[in-house]
C-alpha cells in the first residue's frame, strides 16, 4: 500500500466535495482518475499530498513515501536554463559528483590523508554508479526531447518559456525524478500528439505507480489498467482501462437500478402486509416484518447523469457539394514559411481534422482559410452558399465587459427576446441569474461552453473549430461529438484529442512542423496506423514541387556558400545510418568542395538518425544505451563541426584561386 483515503468528507464552505470517499493505490498500479469538473479530483491529489486535510476520515501513506505531484502551474528557479532545470532532477547526485571533483583535486595534492580521500572517492564513486550517476545526462536529454524540447531549446532561460513549456519542463523533471508514485493532473494538457504518443509508451512500462487525472480518454486507454470513477463525492473502482471502465459502469447501473427495482416492490409488498394485518390475526408476523424493513439496507436507485448541456446544432442552410478546394496551398507569413504542399477537397456534410506539432501552421491554416491571413501561394477555393463561424482556442472572440446574455446578443437577430436567450443559455447550463455573470468572472470551461452558444446560435453551415474540447471535461465532450456527428453542415477542426478526431473527422490534414503536409481519407486511428505501416524513407515532408519553406535551408547546391551556413543552423535531413563515419582530414591538401558538401549530409543524417533514437522512451528506460547513444552523438557532433570549418576553408582557397 502506498497511501489510501477511508471514508474521507472534504468540504468547501457550503460546497460538499468528498462524501465519504475511500480509495487504496498499491506498489505498480496504473491508475485513471475520472469524473466531472469539480468532482473533488484535485482535491484527491491535495490530501494525498497533504496540501489539505479531511473534514473526517483518515488519510494514510506509507513511511517515507517518495511523491511526484504535476500541478497545472509549474514554478521553476530563477536565472536557470532548460537544460540546467530538468538536471535539478538529480540534485543528490550532483552533490555526489561535486565532492568526487574536490576530491580528485586532493589526490593531485598527495597530502597526508591521501588514503583518507582515495577510500572516500571510492566510496562515492560506487554510490554514483549504484545510483545511476553515469547515464543521468543521457537520460535528462531523452526525456526532453521526447517532450518536445530540441538541443536548441536546452540553452533557453526558463524565464523566457510560455505556460505550456514551463509545464513540459515540469513533467520532464518529474519523470527524472522517479518518485514511488507519479500524480499527474492533466498532463497531456500542454503537449502535441507527437509528444502524447512518447508519454504514452513511457507510462505503458513505467515500473512505479502513477495516477492520472485526465479528459483525454484515448490517453487513458493507453496508459491505465484500472480507473477509479469519482461520483456523488464517492469513489468507484473498475479494473481495465478507459472503454472497459465504460462497459463495467453501464452494466453495474444496470442492476444497481434492478436491484433497487426489486427491493421497492419487496417493501411495497411487505408494508401492504402490515397495514392489512397489524392490528388483526397475524399480528405478531406484522410487528416481525416491520423491525425487518427498520433494519434492511437500502439501494439507491441509479442517478441521473448531470446534464453536460446540450451542445444540439440547429438546423443550417445547405451549402454547396463542394464546400472547400485547396490545392498546393503555402501558409506563414511573408519571413516564415510554416507548411507547404496543403491540397485537399471538403464537400458538403464532412470533418477535416488538423493535426500536427505545436507552432507547426494549425492555427495559422484555419486563419488562412477564414481570410485572416494571407495565402503565400497556391490556390483556396470555397463553394456557393457558404457561411463559416470560428471557435478560437483562446476564446478571444468574446467580449470580457459584457455579460453572458449580452455576449449571446451579439450574435442574435434584433427580434430575439430576454426569454428566448435565456432558455438557449440554459441549454448549456447558464441558469437563472448566471446569464448575468460578466464574461471576465467565468472559469476556462464557462467561457468554451460560452463560445460554443454563440457559435451554435449563429446558424452557420461551415464550423471553424480551434480546440474546441480544451476547456471541457468528458460528459461535456460526448454532448459535443454527439451533436456534431448529427449537424448537416461541414466542419474543420484542430484538435488534440484523439478519441474526438476518431468520432468526427472523415479526413486527417496533417502538418510535420518541417514544412511539409500530407491528407489522408479516414479518422485519426486509420491515419495513425496506415503512416506507421510505411517505412520511414517514405514518410514525405514538404512537397518537392512546392516552394520550400523560407526559415528552412534549401537542398544543398554545388558551389552554394549560404546554402551550408544555412545548413548549419537547421540540421532536418532524414535518418539512415546510426553510426558516424570518420573519414581523417588531410592537411597537406585542399579537398573537392563538393565532396566536403557529400560528407556534412552524411553526419548530418548520422546526427539526426542519433537524435531519434535518443528521443525514444524505450531508450530513456535502458541506461546502457543511453551513455552508449550520447557517447556516439557527442562525436558526431564534434565531427560535423569538423566538417562545416573545413568546408569554409576550401571554399575560400578556391576563391582565391
Amino acid at each position: 500500500m502506498l497511501f489510501r483515503l477511508s471514508e474521507v468528507y472534504k468540504s468547501y464552505g457550503t460546497q460538499d466535495v468528498l462524501r465519504g470517499l475511500s480509495l487504496q493505490i498499491n506498489a505498480g498500479e496504473h491508475v485513471g482518475l475520472v469524473g466531472r469538473n469539480g468532482a473533488g479530483k484535485t482535491t484527491v491529489f491535495r490530501l494525498v499530498e497533504g496540501a489539505e486535510t479531511p473534514d473526517r476520515g483518515d488519510t494514510v501513506r506509507a513511511r517515507g513515501l517518495k511523491l511526484g505531484l504535476l500541478e497545472q502551474h509549474v514554478n521553476l528557479e530563477p536565472d536557470t536554463t532548460v537544460h540546467e532545470a530538468a538536471l535539478a532532477a538529480f540534485g543528490h547526485l550532483q552533490q555526489i559528483e561535486h565532492e568526487m571533483r574536490l576530491l580528485e583535486h586532493r589526490m593531485a595534492e598527495a597530502g597526508d590523508d591521501l588514503d583518507a580521500v582515495l577510500e572516500r572517492y571510492s566510496d562515492l564513486q560506487h554510490q554514483f554508479e549504484r545510483e545511476g550517476g553515469f547515464e543521468y545526462a543521457a537520460r535528462a536529454e531523452s526525456i526532453l526531447q521526447g517532450l518536445g524540447f530540441t538541443r536548441e531549446m536546452w540553452s533557453l532561460d526558463t524565464a523566457k518559456l510560455s505556460g505550456g513549456q514551463r509545464n513540459r519542463l515540469g513533467l520532464a523533471r518529474l519523470l527524472l525524478a522517479e518518485p514511488d508514485v507519479l500524480l499527474l493532473d492533466e498532463p497531456t494538457n500542454h503537449l502535441d500528439v507527437t509528444s502524447v504518443e512518447w508519454l504514452e509508451e513511457f507510462l505503458a512500462s513505467y515500473p512505479s505507480a502513477y495516477v492520472i487525472v485526465s479528459h483525454d480518454r484515448y490517453f487513458l486507454d493507453r496508459t491505465s489498467t484500472r480507473i477509479v470513477d469519482i461520483e456523488n463525492g464517492r469513489a468507484a473502482t473498475y479494473n481495465g482501462n478507459y472503454s472497459a471502465f465504460l462497459i463495467e459502469r453501464e452494466v453495474r447501473r444496470e442492476a444497481q437500478q434492478r436491484a433497487y427495482e426489486n427491493q421497492q416492490h419487496l417493501i411495497q409488498k411487505t408494508e401492504d402486509f402490515i397495514r392489512r394485518n397489524l392490528a388483526g390475526q397475524k399480528t405478531k408476523q406484522a410487528k416481525s416484518r416491520r423491525k425487518m424493513l427498520e433494519k434492511l439496507e437500502r439501494v439507491e436507485g441509479v442517478r441521473p447523469d448531470q446534464s453536460s448541456g446540450n451542445f444540439r446544432l440547429q438546423g443550417v442552410e445547405r451549402a454547396g457539394t463542394h464546400v472547400l478546394t485547396v490545392v498546393d496551398a503555402v501558409i506563414g507569413y511573408p519571413e516564415k514559411t510554416l507548411a507547404a504542399g496543403i491540397t485537399f477537397t471538403l464537400k458538403r456534410g464532412e470533418a477535416l481534422g488538423v493535426i500536427g506539432p505545436n507552432g507547426s501552421g494549425k492555427t495559422t491554416l484555419v486563419r488562412t482559410l477564414l481570410n485572416k491571413l494571407s495565402l503565400l501561394a497556391g490556390e483556396m477555393r470555397w463553394g456557393t452558399n457558404v457561411r463559416t463561424g470560428y471557435y478560437a482556442q483562446q476564446l478571444d472572440d468574446l467580449d470580457d465587459r459584457n455579460e453572458i446574455i449580452m455576449e449571446l446578443r451579439r450574435v442574435a437577430p434584433s427580434s430575439a427576446t430576454a426569454g428566448e436567450l435565456r432558455n438557449f443559455l440554459a441549454q448549456f447550463l447558464f441558469v437563472g441569474d448566471d446569464v448575468y455573470k460578466h464574461v471576465r468572472d467565468l472559469s476556462g470551461g464557462e467561457k468554451g461552453r460560452l463560445a460554443l452558444a454563440k457559435l451554435i446560435y449563429s446558424r452557420v453551415n461551415v464550423l471553424v473549430l480551434d480546440e474546441p474540447t480544451n476547456h471541457l471535461d468528458i460528459p461535456s465532450r460526448e454532448s459535443l461529438e454527439e451533436a456534431l456527428d448529427a449537424y448537416d453542415g461541414t466542419i474543420i477542426t484542430i484538435s488534440h484529442d484523439r478519441y474526438f478526431l476518431d468520432r468526427i473527422a472523415t479526413q486527417i490534414l496533417a502538418l510535420d512542423g518541417q514544412g511539409g503536409a500530407e491528407h489522408y481519407d479516414g479518422d485519426y486511428t486509420e491515419y495513425h496506423d496506415w503512416k506507421a505501416a510505411r517505412p520511414a524513407n517514405e514518410r514525405p515532408s514538404a512537397t518537392a514541387d512546392v516552394e520550400p519553406r523560407r526559415d528552412l535551408p534549401p537542398a544543398p547546391v554545388k558551389e552554394s556558400g549560404a546554402t551550408i551556413k544555412a545548413a548549419k543552423e537547421e540540421k532536418k535531413s532524414a535518418p539512415q545510418k546510426s553510426n558516424v563515419r570518420v573519414v581523417k582530414k588531410k592537411k597537406e591538401a585542399s579537398r573537392d568542395p563538393q565532396l566536403v558538401e557529400a560528407e556534412i549530409a552524411e553526419a548530418e543524417k548520422n546526427l539526426n538518425a542519433l537524435s531519434q533514437e535518443l528521443s525514444q522512451p524505450e531508450t530513456a528506460r535502458n541506461p546502457e544505451r543511453l551513455r552508449a547513444l550520447n557517447k556516439d552523438y557527442e562525436e558526431a557532433d564534434k565531427r560535423l563541426r569538423a566538417l562545416y570549418e573545413e568546408w569554409e576553408r576550401v571554399v575560400a582557397e578556391e576563391a582565391r584561386v
